[in-house]
């Protein structure tokens, strides 16, 4: 049974720091492009960052740039998004999700049809 599973969430103050993990069992996520999305109370569920099978080329959304960024981790099977200087606007329900890749088609167009249950990430003082 193909699973994503997310963790890592919580209540962090402005300006401080999360690190969200996505593991996988039943695949190998290497083999994947993966989505970091986010979803907040009223508004559509939204990709802000991910990294493709191809090299491990990713990409953020512009809210984002320069604050967020997702590695993997190959040996534990593992996608990370590292987020810092955290802002109550990124409060939300973060899912991580898994795509089949096609060639030459960057990850923020990814097609995701494998998802995980969400975290949430709540930045408030």
């Amino acid at each position: 049974q193909l699973q994503l599973v997310e963790s890592g969430g919580g209540l962090v103050q402005p300006g401080g720091s999360l690190r969200l993990s996505c593991t996988a069992s039943g695949f190998t996520l290497d083999y994947y492009d993966i989505g970091w999305f986010r979803q907040a109370p009223g508004k559509e569920r939204k990709l802000v960052s991910c990294i493709s099978s191809n090299g491990g080329v990713t990409d953020s959304e512009e809210s984002v740039r320069g604050r967020f960024a997702t590695s993997r981790d190959i040996a534990k099977n593992t996608v990370t998004l590292q987020m810092n200087s955290l802002k109550p606007e990124d409060t939300a329900v973060y899912y991580c999700a898994a795509g089949s890749p096609a060639l030459f088609r960057p990850c923020r167009l990814g097609n995701y049809n494998y998802w995980g249950q969400g975290t949430q990430v709540t930045v408030s003082s």
